[in-house]
């Protein structure tokens, strides 16, 4: 298992702890930002490979903001592919 952290930028949320496991998302915790959304973005994610994660939460925007926390997930998973 490896566990990282990311800092979400544009966001109500500050910061996503995440473990992912061979290449599957075994956890997700979000700091800050609303608390039963992120909840149940949490559960939702568990167990899905991190590229369906990606393709289902890249792009989705918060109001008139250009992310959202559903995109910083996105974007900390894509980091967490490039590590390797």
């Amino acid at each position: 298992m490896a566990k990282y952290s990311y800092k979400t930028q544009g966001t109500c949320s500050s910061q996503i702890n995440i473990d992912v496991e061979n290449g599957v998302i075994n956890e997700v915790e979000f700091f800050g930002g609303c608390n039963g959304n992120l909840q149940g973005i949490s559960r939702l994610v568990k167990g899905m490979k991190c590229e369906d994660a990606i393709a289902r939460l890249e792009g989705i925007q918060c109001g008139f903001k250009p992310t959202s926390c559903p995109d910083q997930l996105a974007q900390a998973l894509k980091q967490i592919l490039a590590l390797g």
